[in-house]
């Protein structure tokens, strides 16, 4: 039996999404997932050098591993009027060439964010440091990631929801593509299908029977909020729109490309759909 990797990020959605599979309530068939967590700017990085055979990426990343790397339709994080937020201390301005920290060069929000702000001057850290970062004066401002857009501390206040900078630059009406997960192409198709089929319904699972799953990652100790904090998480990102991605969802994949793309980011224009594992050929292999 093979072992697979499979990445993860510590934060509780991406635990949740996986733990069906880690508490043996699903298996793929010929294979043993193994699952390794780290924060998304470390799995990002560990992507660009192909460490992982499967691993969640921000969607950000992906034009920059697109031939070595497949997208999946599932395990997303899609933000529906909220998202990553850029805060400050109550009270401060913001000069135009501000400091702030950002999670992570790859991340979706530092897209966005280098494309609205392009004369910021940017420091990357872990999402976990950037809150103390911006307490003790060492930046100016941050973006908070994560759980953290719940729970920041009282001294802080938002300067400008991510939602909105990324309504400004699409056009409105997409939902704000955060993060997802690739598999890497040199896996044999069929064992690619039936990983993905297997993390569809670890998702599904998960999403389904979210009462009995969530308190067990309490009880274990597995997430870093409250129950309360969780389930309210959870809500914004692990959700039915999790499960399989959309038309809609992919139509605001396709935009973010394009505005890497038109702002420099990106050499070449892709269009998601063309980098999906091409499913069909389980069925006409079964013809």
């Amino acid at each position: 039996m093979k072992n697979i990797s499979v990445a993860h990020s510590p934060d509780a959605d991406d635990i949740f999404m996986y733990y069906a599979i880690k508490f043996g309530w699903l298996t793929p068939k010929d294979a043993k997932f193994e699952n390794i967590a780290a924060d998304i700017e470390t799995l990002n990085q560990a992507t660009l050098k192909g460490e992982y055979d499967i691993c969640a990426i921000s969607f950000a990343l992906y034009p920059f591993i697109k031939d070595d790397y497949a997208l999946l339709k599932t395990a997303v994080s899609f933000g529906e009027g909220y998202g990553p937020k850029l805060i400050k201390r109550k009270g401060t301005k913001l000069k135009r060439n501000f400091k702030v920290a950002l999670s992570g060069e790859f991340t979706t929000n530092a897209l966005l964010f280098k494309i609205a702000y392009p004369n910021a001057r940017i420091s990357y850290m872990n999402f976990l440091d950037i809150e103390k970062a911006v307490l003790d004066g060492t930046v100016d401002a941050g973006v908070l990631i994560h759980e953290s857009i719940l729970t920041y501390d009282q001294e802080l206040e938002v300067e400008r929801e991510m939602w909105d900078v990324w309504v400004e630059l699409s056009g409105g009406g997409l939902p704000l593509p955060l993060g997802g997960m690739c598999l890497r192409r040199s896996i044999p198709i069929h064992s690619a299908i039936d990983y993905e089929n297997t993390l569809i319904k670890a998702v599904e699972v998960a999403n389904k029977n979210r009462k009995v799953l969530a308190p067990m990652l309490l009880e274990k100790g597995l997430i870093r909020v409250d129950a309360q904090t969780l389930d309210k998480y959870l809500d914004l990102y692990a959700n039915d729109n999790s499960v399989l991605m959309s038309d809609l969802q992919y139509k605001a994949l396709d935009k973010l490309y394009e505005l890497g793309y038109k702002n420099g980011f990106y050499e070449n224009l892709i269009k998601s759909q063309d980098f999906l594992i091409p499913t069909e050929y389980e069925e006409l292999r079964a013809r």
